[in-house]
């Protein structure tokens, strides 16, 4: 994951506050320009049409790309370009974007649901996973669901790379739920009352919709085990 990726994995871009903070609009592209270091380097910030931003560090002796900061390298000078320009897209973060309490746009959408709905936002509630959410039944004060970034392989063996997860539950009768696409054994929970998804858009929204209804339900039960939660 590159630097720009890193700052704004769990932002959303406000349109309408970029003109004023001096990016200028060309083919559908919102382009920004900064020199720093005493005009020694230029950041050059692209914002495409889906969203997405690039960005890139000239070299303004050269007028060549400086592509170390994109590398391991380390260094006193080195850090200080990357410290710069890590300043330069965090200010843009902190002017222009919206902070997400996810990362991918299923996740978030899920979460408006879920706020909307029953009027809970996500519990944050470890210092060791501080992006773990809960969702937690405000009457009961039971969990209902929880939000996890892990690698893949936790869920699939033949797979890697980080992924989203929501666990919700879905009574004793999971294995029903486990032969489809999209299913995985609970991660961290009991796994004999609960399941784990990817939120990938592997499932529609409306199908994990009903599924938060379900686990909701169960949330509202006088009586359940710790082990069960």
């Amino acid at each position: 994951m590159n630097i720009e990726q890193e700052i704004f994995k769990r932002s959303n871009i406000n349109l309408d506050k970029l003109k004023g903070y001096g990016f200028k609009k060309e083919n559908g592209f919102y382009i920004y320009e900064k020199e720093f270091m005493n005009s020694t380097f230029k950041a050059v910030i692209i914002i495409d049409k889906d969203k997405n931003v690039t960005g890139k560090v000239i070299d303004l002796l050269t007028e060549e790309e400086y592509i170390n900061i994109n590398t391991e390298m380390s260094g006193e000078f080195i850090n200080s370009v990357r410290d710069e320009y890590k300043n330069i897209l965090n200010d843009i973060k902190q002017k222009c974007f919206e902070t997400n309490y996810f990362i991918n746009k299923q996740t978030n959408r899920i979460t408006k649901f879920i706020k909307d709905k029953y009027n809970t936002i996500p519990e944050f509630m470890w210092s060791k996973f501080p992006t773990y959410g809960v969702f937690r039944n405000k009457i009961s004060n039971k969990w209902f669901g929880i939000i996890m970034n892990i690698d893949n392989s936790k869920l699939d063996k033949n797979s890697n790379g980080e992924v989203e997860v929501l666990n919700i539950k879905l009574g004793e009768d999971t294995s029903k739920y486990l032969k489809k696409k999209g299913f995985y054994e609970s991660y961290h929970m009991n796994k004999k009352n609960w399941v784990s998804v990817i939120l990938d858009d592997t499932l529609e929204d409306s199908e994990l919709i009903n599924l938060i209804d379900i686990s909701y339900k169960y949330s509202n039960e006088k009586k359940e085990k710790l082990g069960n939660r």
